[in-house]
């Protein structure tokens, strides 16, 4: 099995370059673990507190599921990925079984920052876009999919997401093995990106 790692600021277009590589392999050959999936259970807190909490720094993440869980798929074994609610800001009691395939996935903004996980990556790429496009994607998202409104996800910005890119995201660019600018789409990265995968593969 070959582990991608993509990463990336919030709202840089992380599922955007992993469709690409997707869509340029075979069907199948292809499969994705995100890291939300494995934010921490916080059903101990009230919903209010939950909302209260920085999804945006490191300590936010269960990283020991999420290796845990990427030596399974590795040995050939299939895994329960949690499911996570953006509304309710916790895990649900939910499940999603994922079989091991050729190629894995991982993606999430801060998945560079743990070097037992970037350990198991046989590839790391980091996207890069502008911090105004970020921030405008950002926005659509939690206000439009989130149920966010626009004071809260500005202050949630202002306080949370862009010191904590400053201070965590950012300086994993200097672990990635690839470096894709995704204002536009890439074709000549996603390229690579596939070749790549096509050599290791053989």
């Amino acid at each position: 099995m070959l582990i991608i790692g993509i990463a990336g600021g919030t709202g840089c277009g992380k599922t955007t370059v992993v469709n690409q590589i997707i869509n340029e392999m075979p069907p199948g050959e292809v499969g994705v673990i995100s890291q939300d999936s494995y934010y921490n259970d916080l059903s101990h807190l009230t919903l209010e507190e939950r909302r209260e909490t920085n999804f945006d720094h490191p300590k936010s993440i269960d990283f020991e599921l999420l290796e845990e869980h990427l030596g399974l798929l590795r040995e050939g074994k299939s895994i329960e990925q949690p499911v996570y609610s953006f509304l309710e800001c916790n895990r649900t009691k939910e499940s999603i079984l994922i079989h091991p395939s050729k190629v894995m996935i991982v993606e999430g903004i801060l998945i560079l920052t743990n070097a037992r996980i970037r350990d198991m990556m046989d590839i790391k790429i980091y996207v890069h876009a502008d911090s105004d496009e970020r921030l405008i994607r950002r926005l659509k998202r939690d206000v439009n999919e989130r149920g966010w409104n626009l004071d809260e996800t500005l202050d949630k910005y202002q306080n949370n997401i862009k010191p904590m890119h400053e201070q965590f995201i950012e300086p994993t660019k200097e672990y990635a093995d690839i470096i894709i600018p995704n204002n536009k789409y890439n074709t000549v990265a996603v390229d690579i990106v596939r070749t790549i995968i096509n050599e290791k593969l053989s």
